[in-house]
């Protein structure tokens, strides 16, 4: 393992998800999962998410869309909330990648997705917001 795309994919993985999230993973890693969250610092966080092709905003995009469609609710909140928190998405951006998600999933994948998004929408706007967040509104 080279130590720097390590860094370098931790670096990422705390820019997307937040260092809450990262350093609640870290804190219950064990010998059992270890391996398991160096392999996603590697090559989630690195080899696909620093690649030159897409910029963050875009596979923030991406994966929530993905993880709708597969309807992983728990990874599409952390991703929704994580994007609201670094400002990267804005409510209308997910509200938009919902109504599209409606017409290549199906009303009930959107409809949950909805439902999902507003918690994280609703958690986000009761939260005092960084000045980035505020920024980029």
């Amino acid at each position: 393992m080279s130590k720097d795309a390590y860094k370098r994919g931790m670096k990422t993985r705390r820019k997307v998800l937040g260092d809450e999230w990262v350093d609640r993973a870290e804190a219950t890693k064990t010998g059992f999962n270890e391996e398991f969250q160096r392999l996603i610092t590697l090559h989630a966080w690195d080899d696909v998410w620093n690649r030159p092709h897409f910029d963050h905003r875009t596979r923030r995009l991406l994966t929530i869309s993905m993880l709708a469609a597969q309807g992983h609710w728990t990874e599409y909140r952390l991703h929704i909330g994580a994007a609201l928190r670094s400002g990267d998405l804005s409510v209308d951006d997910i509200r938009e990648l919902l109504l599209t998600a409606m017409i290549y999933c199906g009303v009930p994948t959107a409809n949950h997705g909805f439902k999902e998004a507003r918690a994280e929408i609703d958690a986000f706007a009761a939260k005092p917001k960084s000045k980035k967040a505020a920024k980029k509104k």
